[in-house]
């Protein structure tokens, strides 16, 4: 029997898996889906892989190499999840082995490892200090920490004498939790026996006893039992000693922990509405076929309650559910509405938590043990079976993509699995993103329209202050009088506010005014953001940092001054004009800590805090029923972007943000402040017109031949030398140009709008086109060809429908 295996090699990567012989001890256990370890290459050096196919015969048979081991002894992908890593890497020009490893949790990554290994330890005598690194054993891993740099030459004669030889190791980073258990041995009447018998002295048998006693007839973790009744470790043994208790290990799953316990919920009565788009939905899980819904409501319409009704059909079907939110400041709020509904059927998994958190929700999921998952993007890869509904929550949103290998979109992975099962799949957004409300007017998408807030509420008045004007009377640039009179105005009514500034660190750059220097990133083409709580300038793309200079290392002038305002800069002028008012900051650089999120929307909805401060992860999802004034404090900030996207995700930040104030019984303001009132994007938004605004920006986007009316992809080309970067962007751009058909659109190459990152220069082509199967095969030879153009040090990125332009 032989094995096809896809392999973990970087700079070899294949969709052509590899042949290998299965071991017979291996006959019986080896299955598709399997993690293996196989020597490759001509140093037979050990890699994992992933068995996809077995079959009972192969060519050239006698050159064929063994599986060395198995990693575990299950699968870790199913049948459905290995043909949806064929079709992912396919359709995104990627290589199957990333989108695999994509799949599972970065802990079951492997991790390889070298090892020195004596073939032949009675030949060291004329080599005392390699001898002494093999005086207790035989093999020793091959590393600076085991091995010093100067015993390199000696090594290498070794190796060529073949006294020793280098091998190589593959570690399993996936690793269980154990915690001792113990469990009562006895019946009750034995336990109260014993107590009285005790003499009065014996205080913590008496209380080990008592434990006992009461305790229920199954495996508790010895750390409770010794915390909760003040015992220890020394009684525990004497009692097992004596036959009262049995001790044994166990696994403990790592289950991630809220700040507060969740209090169950019962479902809320659904307006006409809601129920309208609730009976759709259901009617469609019951009898199932593949339908996607998309549900359009407006900011507060109780999109959620629908969401958790339906799951809990699709659970009553004997069905599982899949929800995705886009940000991971989301997944606590929502996280703990679904858990209130559906308890501890309910595991997570997105990036804020730790790596073992990450494995054992992945392996409950897995095993079956719950049936309901709630995750940010990578969630979609879930291994549930048997799905029935898969939600995509806030579906706009361009963090559903990812940017790095391989990039996938969550919506296009959710629909081919709902294809897989004959499932549903459930779109929802205040603000759709334009290709989905397009398929939803051609029929492809059954649309959902909620238009009213779920409460009662109206939407919130909106005003648009003129930046321009209001600096020339007013030396704020960061507050307007309304805004900062409405503040004052909503402390003094005890209510909260919310402040959206889509900038984080405490000013954009710092130039001298005398010789005009700005200090930039030595990685990267960019001007280095203050970040003044840390004393330093950093860089948002690499992370270098350097000490904020107090004077111009060009010119020596201490006149050096910081332009352009971030968050640090807006808590610091909030305590100035605001003394009173208790802030909470809420951006990268203050939710980096495990649990912080959660933490900061816990104390905000206890109001401990009257404003809530962020960046763009504030603006979806929150719901704070004391939250009646969102002030933004620069419209402008994504609408400057060089990305035909621009004005869409404008429109759709100002409108999700908008949405958090007057979300219960107050009525709700908003403050949006602007250097560009006109725009249509923010005009639209004042009153949350987002049909309008798809009408007129679907005409534009027909007249650029943008999507979606045309199909785009994007193709980047990096070189640490910029002219190399270039010569292989217009030498594929020329080829490209004999293929393509004849409707199609070919802009550039030219320099990304940042030339520079981590030491690369960046060149990119942008492709539209509407149907071009010639196109999509030069992409899959492309990408083949990129295999060759590493060695070159080139590196190319195939991007089908991007959404970062940068």
């Amino acid at each position: 029997m032989y094995a096809q295996v896809i392999v973990d090699v970087p700079t070899m990567q294949t969709n052509r898996p590899y042949t290998y012989r299965i071991p017979a001890p291996m006959l019986e256990i080896l299955r598709r889906g399997m993690r293996v370890v196989v020597p490759f290459g001509k140093g037979n050096r050990l890699v994992q892989g992933f068995v996809v196919g077995i079959k009972e015969d192969a060519q050239q048979t006698e050159q064929l190499k063994e599986i060395m081991q198995v990693v575990e002894m299950t699968p870790v992908l199913n049948d459905e999840l290995l043909q949806l890593a064929s079709w992912l890497a396919e359709y995104n020009f990627a290589f199957q082995i990333s989108v695999l490893q994509t799949m599972l949790p970065n802990v079951m990554r492997a991790k390889y490892g070298k090892v020195l290994r004596l073939l032949a330890p009675d030949q060291l005598s004329d080599w005392p200090q390699i001898a002494l690194l093999f005086a207790d054993r035989g093999e020793i891993p091959f590393d600076s920490d085991n091995v010093d740099s100067e015993l390199l030459p000696q090594l290498l004669k070794l190796q060529k004498k073949h006294i020793i030889e280098i091998g190589y190791l593959v570690k399993n980073r996936a690793k269980v939790k154990m915690v001792n258990v113990l469990k009562p041995t006895k019946d009750a009447d034995f336990y109260k026996n014993q107590l009285e018998r005790l003499r009065p002295s014996a205080v913590k048998q008496s209380r080990m006893l008592t434990f006992l006693l009461q305790a229920p007839k199954k495996f508790v973790p010895v750390k409770d039992v010794i915390n909760r009744h003040h015992l220890d470790y020394a009684v525990i043994k004497q009692a097992e000693n004596k036959g009262w208790l049995v001790q044994r290990q166990m696994e403990s799953y790592r289950i991630p922990k809220l700040q507060t316990p969740v209090q169950p919920s019962q479902p809320l009565p659904l307006n006409d509405e809601q129920k309208q788009a609730y009976t759709a939905i259901i009617a469609n899980i019951v009898q199932p076929k593949t339908q996607t819904f998309l549900l359009e409501g407006v900011t507060g319409s109780g999109k959620t309650e629908v969401y958790l009704q339906s799951i809990a059909k699709a659970l009553a079907a004997g069905k599982t559910a899949l929800m995705l939110v886009p940000e991971i400041t989301l997944t606590p709020q929502m996280v703990r509405r679904v858990k209130s509904r559906f308890g501890d059927d309910v595991a997570v998994m997105h990036s804020g938590l730790s790596d073992g958190e990450r494995y054992d929700e992945w392996r409950r999921v897995q095993r079956g043990e719950v049936h309901v998952v709630v995750g940010a993007r990578s969630a979609i890869f879930a291994p549930l079976t048997n799905i029935g509904l898969i939600i995509i929550d806030e579906e706009h949103e361009a963090s559903y993509k990812q940017d790095d290998n391989p990039r996938y979109h969550a919506r296009d992975v959710a629909q081919w699995r709902v294809e897989y099962y004959g499932a549903t799949l459930l779109l929802g957004s205040a603000t759709p993103s334009l290709e989905s409300r397009a398929r939803a007017q051609k029929g492809v998408y059954q649309l959902l329209s909620l238009t009213k807030r779920a409460t009662q509420s109206v939407l919130p008045t909106t005003e648009i202050v003129d930046m321009r004007e209001s600096i020339k009377y007013n030396n704020d640039d960061v507050f307007s009088p309304q805004l900062l009179g409405s503040m004052q105005e909503k402390l003094d009514q005890q209510e909260q506010i919310v402040l959206m500034l889509n900038r984080r660190g405490y000013a954009n750059f710092i130039i001298c005014r005398d010789c005009g220097y700005t200090p930039r990133c030595v990685n990267c083409d960019v001007a280095l953001t203050v970040h003044k709580d840390v004393g330093r300038l950093i860089c948002h793309y690499c992370g270098y940092n350097e000490l904020i200079p107090h004077q111009c290392k060009i010119c020596g002038s201490k006149r050096i001054r910081q332009f352009g305002t971030g968050t640090q800069k807006v808590v610091e002028h909030l305590k100035e004009v605001l003394p009173q008012a208790r802030v909470l900051r809420m951006d990268v650089d203050t939710t980096r800590k495990k649990g912080a999120v959660d933490k900061m929307l816990t104390a905000f909805g206890n109001q401990e805090a009257d404003i809530l401060l962020g960046t763009q992860m504030i603006a979806k999802g929150l719901d704070f029923p004391n939250v009646t004034l969102v002030g933004i404090l620069n419209a402008d900030t994504t609408l400057t972007l060089p990305d035909f996207r621009a004005s869409e995700r404008t429109f759709q930040l100002l409108t999700q943000v908008s949405g958090r104030a007057g979300r219960a019984q107050k009525p709700g303001n908003v403050i949006l402040q602007t250097f560009n009132p006109e725009h249509y994007a923010i005009q639209l938004a004042k009153n949350q017109d987002y049909e309008g605004f798809y009408h007129q920006e679907m005409a534009l986007r027909h007249a650029w031949h943008y999507t979606p009316y045309y199909f785009t992809v994007q193709i980047k080309f990096a070189h640490e030398q910029v002219d190399q970067a270039a010569k292989f962007a217009f030498e594929t751009t020329n080829w490209l140009k004999n293929i393509v058909e004849k409707d199609t659109i070919m802009l550039g190459p030219a320099p990304s709008t940042i030339s520079r990152i981590k030491n690369k220069y960046y060149y990119r082509v942008v492709i539209k086109y509407r149907f071009d199967q010639h196109l999509m095969q030069a992409l899959t030879e492309l990408m083949h060809k990129g295999q060759q153009l590493q060695r070159q040090g080139v590196t190319i990125m195939i991007d089908r429908e991007p959404t970062n332009f940068i």
